[in-house]
């Protein structure tokens, strides 16, 4: 019983360390009041933190309506990268929207939220 004890509190110091080694600067965006069909773009930056290079295997959208753009390339240790979404703004009204980013090696995806207010275009 002892030793079992031993392994889970390793796995779970080692789970939420693999985490830590992936330090976003911020998780979620808020638009604000937008135009109607003018689509918008935010870049969330997260940093390596990790002694070896740090891979993106995807990030899905939870709708059409967003599309994200990562790095496909390894992002070595110490470094910077981005992840570019963008909300195409078609639909009037408040919005909530989130993207999915699993890393390689790293058991928990990141979520990162989007939100704002479409509003309608005006005739000109």
């Amino acid at each position: 019983m002892k030793h079992l004890l031993v392994a889970c509190a390793l796995f779970v110091s080692f789970g939420l360390s693999a985490q830590n080694d992936i330090k976003f600067k911020e998780l979620k965006h808020s638009f604000g009041k937008i135009k109607q069909n003018k689509p918008v773009s935010f870049f969330f930056s997260f940093t390596n933190e990790s002694n070896k290079p740090l891979i993106v295997e995807n990030a899905v959208a939870g709708c059409g309506c967003t599309t994200p753009d990562y790095p496909k390339e390894p992002i070595g240790k110490g470094k910077e990268a981005k992840i570019k979404v963008t909300y195409n703004a078609a639909a009037t009204g408040p919005f909530k929207k989130d993207v999915t980013v699993k890393f390689a090696n790293h058991p928990e995806p990141i979520v990162l939220l989007i939100d704002g207010e479409v509003i309608a275009a005006k005739a000109e």
